[in-house]
């Protein structure tokens, strides 16, 4: 369960899902998927991220809030890539998301 970082209510899921857009990536051996949330009563974004180290046990929190245009151009920029699922992708948009620092 995700809940908005900025109202606090649970984000239920819609009816294309929950998440607006999710991307993994590996660095430095460590996969990390992000996926952008919508609060339709707040308006902006919260980002749980996951984080599961090449050694060791995985860990999942929540970034944010995200204001809407900030979270709608990252959205847009993981929608851009074909396999955003593919933590070994190295396409404009995973390199851009990441700030270049992809394995």
């Amino acid at each position: 369960m995700v809940r908005c970082l900025q109202c606090g209510d649970e984000l239920p899921q819609n009816k294309e899902g929950r998440c607006a857009a999710s991307i993994s990536g590996s660095i430095m051996g460590d996969e990390y998927t992000e996926s952008y949330v919508l609060c339709e009563r707040c308006g902006v974004y919260t980002v749980e991220v996951c984080y599961e180290p090449f050694l060791g046990d995985e860990e999942v929190g929540c970034e944010g809030p995200v204001p809407r245009e900030k979270g709608d151009a990252a959205v847009n920029l993981i929608r851009q890539c074909p396999e955003p699922w593919n933590k070994k992708c190295r396409c404009q948009a995973h390199i851009t998301h990441f700030n270049g620092a992809l394995d």
